[in-house]
């Protein structure tokens, strides 16, 4: 059976003003920007020891783990140092959500952007490490 074998692109409706949307997620989380307004995000740019790895989950329609955002998708970005992002984007004002949080596969965090977008940061480890603190 043919089947899918990765996530290839994440796009989504800004509610507001595209480019000012896409510049706000390159001057904070880091995303280099193409002609073509996106970025490209390459694996071989990663360097967590987990091997590279996408999680897809569908949640229950009462699940409230994307809150505080109203959207009813919130994207996972693979950080490579999640301490230094956080301390970054701090220093430019804006509010961490929750986090960090060490778990088996790693440490979350979360944020929102302007749109209210709620974003799960993680820095990956593979699971069979002892979560860092």
């Amino acid at each position: 059976m043919a089947k899918v074998t990765g996530i290839g692109g994440v796009f989504f409706k800004s509610k507001h003003n595209d480019r000012k949307l896409a510049k706000w997620y390159s001057e904070h989380l880091g995303f280099k920007l193409e002609d073509f307004g996106g970025a490209i995000l390459n694996w071989a740019e990663d360097t967590a020891n987990d091997n590279g790895l996408t999680v897809w989950h569908v949640a229950a329609k009462e699940s409230e783990w994307f809150s505080p955002s109203q959207s009813p998708f919130m994207i996972n970005y693979r950080v490579d140092d999640l301490d230094k992002l956080l301390a970054q984007l701090q220093s430019k004002g804006i509010e961490i959500e929750a986090g960090p949080e060490s778990h088996e596969n790693g440490k979350f965090a979360w944020i929102m952007d302007p749109e209210g977008n709620k974003i799960e940061l993680w820095q990956p480890q593979a699971w069979q490490d002892k979560p860092s603190e």
